[in-house]
């Protein structure tokens, strides 16, 4: 896999590892929601689709943690290092969002 190229501030490079697990994370997810679609194509009863719901609020609350962690470990760290106190500011923004 190639390197990605900073552009600015707003992108971020991954490691070939950490990319993969996001992109993996999201497929199952993707799939995830199609099955959600097939089951309401098909009638399925709506307990059964709510809980299926539940499955999916999970694995995305579980993709946010992974991706909050490594950013916090990455990107935050580093910027905090070069003196760059408004990416606090930033991270706790983006928390105020996440807690809504």
């Amino acid at each position: 896999m190639e390197e990605r190229q900073e552009c600015c501030h707003k992108t971020k490079s991954r490691s070939e590892k950490e990319y993969k697990d996001l992109i993996n994370r999201l497929s199952r997810i993707e799939g995830q929601v199609r099955g959600l679609k097939r089951m309401v194509e098909n009638d399925a009863y709506c307990p059964d689709i709510l809980i299926q719901v539940s499955a999916v609020n999970a694995a995305l609350n579980s993709f946010n943690k992974v991706l909050l962690t490594n950013h916090i470990r990455t990107c935050v760290t580093e910027d905090i290092r070069q003196g760059k106190d408004e990416t606090v500011e930033e991270l706790v923004a983006t928390l105020h969002k996440l807690m809504r």
